[in-house]
């Protein structure tokens, strides 16, 4: 485990603390479509990302998604942190996008270790900074791009985080995640195809255009 430790985290965190990550995380295997985080739980551990990918929902009241962003090998989810840190329940629902690798590290950990490693620190900042660019990016998606650009910039992306230009998805989940329609989905992406963007297959959608 130290060696992927080393190799996705090697660069951001000194060897004592790697060594101690090493020691306390709890390695996990998490296939494609599992839930890792559910709304509602008191998160009592934080997740490092050493392969695969994640994607960070929210649900409103009637039960309906919305994809927030997607975390990557040397990423953690600041809301957790937050979650963490406070003690208070999840607000967000965090499900393996691809068969995924993490490290869970107990929540006494990570306030010692803010205090005991500047790296720590420092990529705690960042993951808020990071994390929070990302929900503005969302938001601005929302509120400036028509439904068609949301559903581009939603298979490029869905496509470079499974690094695969053809990626498996039914129209239905893509409606979860963008919280609108099947009927609306198919037909944008009828669209998209004529347009030369995509092309459709069975099952699986192919980006021409990243």
């Amino acid at each position: 485990m130290l060696q992927q430790l080393e190799e996705a985290y090697g660069f951001i965190f000194e060897d004592e603390l790697l060594s101690e990550i090493n020691q306390v995380g709890n390695l996990q295997f998490v296939g494609a479509g599992e839930t890792i985080i559910e709304i509602g739980d008191y998160v009592k551990m934080m997740p490092l990302l050493l392969e695969g990918a994640i994607k960070i929902m929210r649900e409103d009241k009637d039960g309906d998604e919305l994809l927030l962003y997607f975390l990557e090998r040397g990423d953690t989810c600041a809301m957790t942190l937050s979650c963490c840190l406070g003690q208070t329940k999840s607000e967000i629902r965090a499900v393996a996008e691809r068969d995924t690798k993490i490290i869970m590290i107990p929540i006494e950990k990570m306030e010692e270790w803010t205090s005991k490693y500047k790296s720590w620190r420092n990529f705690v900042f960042e993951s808020y900074h990071t994390r929070l660019s990302e929900m503005l990016d969302t938001i601005d998606t929302i509120a400036f791009m028509n439904m068609d650009q949301r559903l581009m910039k939603y298979l490029q992306d869905k496509a470079k985080v499974n690094q695969n230009e053809t990626i498996a998805v039914t129209h239905q989940q893509i409606a979860y995640d963008l919280h609108t329609s099947r009927v609306v989905i198919s037909r944008l992406l009828k669209k998209l195809e004529l347009d030369g963007k995509i092309k459709l297959q069975r099952n699986s959608i192919e980006v021409t255009e990243l």
